[in-house]
């Protein structure tokens, strides 16, 4: 009866976070608003997911969403078919007796795009993003795109909290960039 109360909560928080997210993620009152809230906390804020199902396994701690997989964060935005939101429970405020649970990793899978807030848009078939480190890696054709700029190899890891990314490739291949130059405005 706890485990089923515990997962009643989990999906309604889902649930009630996704109706409060704003439409428009690009907008600039949105960024705004996410700059002060990074100013004020220290901790990321919450990932906000959208799918046509959602199905919770307690036993390995795993939220499976599928179809037209929509996840929105301070600073990026992720489309997918299938995502992976893996959790663990820790211990709440002393006394309380409740128990937070914590999201440790995402996995996202088919047909993955990522917009920045601050600009750029990466494609892959497959994004592992670790919460802890804030951190994503793409694998699966990942092409990493700003305006008409872009970066291709087998793997690229972008580093959130940094803003920096390590592309690497296969021995048999190697990365590609493609940089346009950018002219002086008059």
């Amino acid at each position: 009866m706890r485990c089923i109360r515990r997962q009643l909560l989990f999906l309604t928080t889902f649930l009630l976070c996704g109706l409060i997210v704003p439409g428009t993620v690009g907008s600039e009152s949105l960024r705004q608003n996410t700059e002060k809230a990074k100013e004020k906390s220290p901790e990321p804020g919450p990932i906000i997911i959208r799918s046509n199902t959602l199905e919770v396994d307690d036993k390995l701690k795993v939220v499976t969403f599928t179809g037209e997989v929509n996840a929105k964060k301070d600073d990026f935005v992720l489309d997918c078919q299938k995502m992976l939101v893996y959790y663990e429970n820790s211990s709440g405020q002393e006394g309380s007796g409740e128990a937070e649970t914590k999201i440790s990793k995402i996995v996202a899978t088919g047909k993955v795009r990522i917009n920045r807030t601050h600009g750029g848009v990466a494609t892959a078939e497959k994004a592992v993003y670790y919460q802890s480190e804030e951190k994503m890696v793409l694998t699966g054709n990942p092409v990493v795109r700003m305006g008409k700029d872009f970066v291709e190899g087998d793997r690229i890891t972008m580093f959130l909290k940094e803003e920096r990314s390590v592309v690497e490739s296969s021995k048999d291949k190697k990365v590609r960039a493609v940089i346009f130059p950018k002219g002086k405005k008059r």
